[in-house]
């Protein structure tokens, strides 16, 4: 449990249901994320392509500049499943390198990052985890 309100689970049915609106026309691997706040609130995100790889953007990150642009700065964990298109996810879908920075500059080390299959079958690690050695902020102050 999360906190009293959001259970992994529920916040897992959140990304895989986020999951539906991504925009995947090239690589077919949709990606849901649903980024839980301190305060109990969900943002989702899910990946949107484009032809120009570079321009494209990770459900993670979506997520996470959608709650930083409504003034969002605390947040708890991320539930993060991804697969092939119109497929149940048959793998985990971990965090991209560039995510994970993003995550470290806007979170902690014991931030909870949930890659799942499915609501019963899902991960659970602390973004220290993933990212060790982490360079942030303190590391330039």
């Amino acid at each position: 449990m999360i906190n009293e309100k959001i259970s992994f689970e529920k916040l897992i049915n959140r990304a895989l249901d986020i999951r539906k609106m991504s925009y995947a026309p090239y690589s077919n691997y949709t990606v849901g994320a649903a980024l839980l706040t301190e305060s109990g609130k969900v943002y989702t995100g899910c990946n949107i392509e484009n032809a120009s790889y570079g321009v494209t953007n990770c459900a993670e990150r979506t997520a996470f500049f959608k709650a930083i642009s409504e003034g969002e700065r605390k947040f708890s964990a991320i539930a993060i499943a991804g697969g092939i298109v119109e497929q149940a996810p048959v793998e985990y879908a971990y965090p991209c390198g560039v995510c994970r920075q993003v995550m470290q500059e806007f979170t902690n080390r014991n931030f909870n990052v949930i890659v799942a299959k499915s609501h019963t079958d899902y991960k659970v690690y602390r973004l220290e985890e993933l990212l060790p050695f982490s360079f942030g902020g303190e590391s330039i102050r």
